[in-house]
């Protein structure tokens, strides 16, 4: 009884001792709460990607579209009271599609609903050539140096996966950025390949492939999921099935840009939180949900932390990168390096990342950077979002994405929210990413996810880089 009566005794000192950091840190967890109800009831999301859908469609990288939307974007910043607004602007290969065709032609003529690939280039008139079938990246590598003269190469590897977390796509997107490469090494005259989605409509998916030595070697195409069924069927029957192909695509120098606002830190201003979607989409449709639906949530999130009465500790500042969708000969031609170029060594004092860019569907869980699973901070976090349906991720949070991907390799921790991309790969790069695939309730749950999470960040001390495990540092 004696030890257990100093054993009360010795929490309660400690209780008492810390009881000010404690103190503090429920006021924190409170207003982050808050914040993230308020950002359920109301917000600027929908308004935002709503105009920015609707004003400038299409934002191809370069493109006029892509710069006035920009320019557009940076003003409402301003307008809804981001402090340090700029554009930085970067030089940029451009390519825009033209006019694209494709069909089987002989003793079975009919059409194919084609998409020409990112960068690659026209077919400088009509291509009409045997198509030779593969059912892998891996099997087209391995046919015979010369075997495809004069002939067009394609790759079925079959329907996409259909995952939450989109893991079906790393496997057949290689496919895409190497494809073209692979086929013009065995003298092929195009490529194409089934379209990477897990949708079945008549509708191809584009995307961008891969400059080799400076160019990308040849036209490729994407056929949309049936016509792909169609061309493969015909061939496994016995059939010799020639294409005619056209493309006018074309490439030229112009610019893109980042637009970068900051709600300031009331502190410790220079300790900096990045929250970053991208501005540029695919032509094929209007961008809302790749990735005007990520815009959109990085700035509403920051939105609603700047109108909660209490201006957090340390910056927290959106990002909109541009060019993140297509290929460049060089690796200098992309938002996320320009930004980290521009930074230089302020890249030490930028305390985490984080990128929406998978939609505007539902956040079912949160990861944190190497090290933070079962910290303090992460048990308030899973506190917080619980509420909204949002659990911790057992894994790490190592790459962010393709626009925060630079800022991880330079040693910033980064966290992600992960959305439900069940439905994802229906859409992407697709015609039929319009506004009107936007669940606005869903969207808010994004936004309220963000800004809850975002903001238990900003307004504290925690280190990030401190908690990464001695490996993962030296790394």
């Amino acid at each position: 009884m004696r030890l257990s009566a100093r054993l009360l005794a010795a929490s309660a000192l400690a209780l008492s001792i810390a009881a000010p950091a404690l103190a503090q840190d429920a006021a924190t967890v409170q207003r982050a709460e808050r914040i993230r109800d308020a950002a359920l009831q109301q917000n600027i999301a929908l308004d935002y990607v709503t105009r920015l859908t609707t004003r400038f469609g299409a934002r191809p990288a370069g493109s006029k579209s892509e710069q006035d939307a920009a320019a557009w974007a940076a003003g409402y910043m301003r307008e809804h009271g981001f402090q340090n607004v700029r554009i930085e602007t970067f030089p940029l290969v451009g390519w825009e599609r033209g006019e694209e065709s494709a069909s089987i032609v002989g003793a079975h003529p009919q059409r194919l609903v084609v998409a020409a690939l990112g960068h690659s280039p026209g077919t400088n008139g009509v291509i009409e050539a045997e198509v030779v079938r593969f059912t892998s990246l891996e099997a087209l590598n391995a046919a015979p140096a010369g075997s495809l003269a004069g002939k067009i190469a394609y790759v079925d590897a079959g329907q996409m996966v259909r995952m939450q977390d989109g893991a079906g796509y790393g496997p057949l997107t290689r496919i895409r950025g190497a494809g073209p490469g692979a086929a013009a090494a065995k003298g092929a005259v195009a490529f194409i390949m089934r379209s990477v989605g897990s949708d079945e409509h008549r509708m191809p998916h584009t995307g961008t492939t891969r400059y080799i030595e400076g160019r990308v070697p040849l036209p490729g195409f994407a056929l949309s999921a049936p016509d792909a069924s169609q061309l493969s069927r015909l061939i496994a029957g016995g059939e010799t099935v020639r294409l005619r192909l056209s493309s006018t695509a074309h490439t030229y120098e112009t610019v893109s840009q980042n637009v970068v606002g900051e709600i300031t830190g009331a502190s410790r201003p220079n300790e900096v939180i990045v929250l970053c979607s991208h501005m540029d989409s695919w032509d094929l449709g209007s961008g809302a949900i790749d990735d005007g639906a990520g815009g959109a949530i990085t700035l509403a999130a920051a939105k609603a932390i700047a109108e909660s009465g209490r201006r957090p500790a340390r910056t927290v500042r959106v990002v909109l990168y541009g060019s993140e969708e297509v290929a460049q000969p060089t690796d200098t031609g992309n938002g996320g390096g320009a930004y980290l170029r521009g930074i230089g060594a302020a890249v030490e004092q930028h305390i985490i990342a984080g990128e929406s860019d998978f939609g505007a569907d539902r956040v079912y869980a949160f990861g944190l950077p190497p090290g933070a699973q079962g910290s303090d901070f992460a048990r308030i976090a899973g506190r917080v979002l619980y509420p909204i349906g949002v659990l911790p991720s057992p894994d790490p949070e190592l790459h962010g994405g393709a626009d925060v991907g630079p800022l991880a390799e330079a040693g910033v921790p980064v966290f992600g929210l992960n959305q439900d991309g069940t439905r994802y790969f229906d859409l992407h790069h697709t015609a039929d990413d319009t506004l009107d695939k936007i669940d606005p309730a869903q969207l808010s749950q994004n936004v309220a996810a963000w800004a809850a999470l975002v903001y238990l960040v900003a307004d504290s001390d925690v280190d990030f880089r401190a908690m990464r495990p001695a490996t993962a540092a030296a790394h």
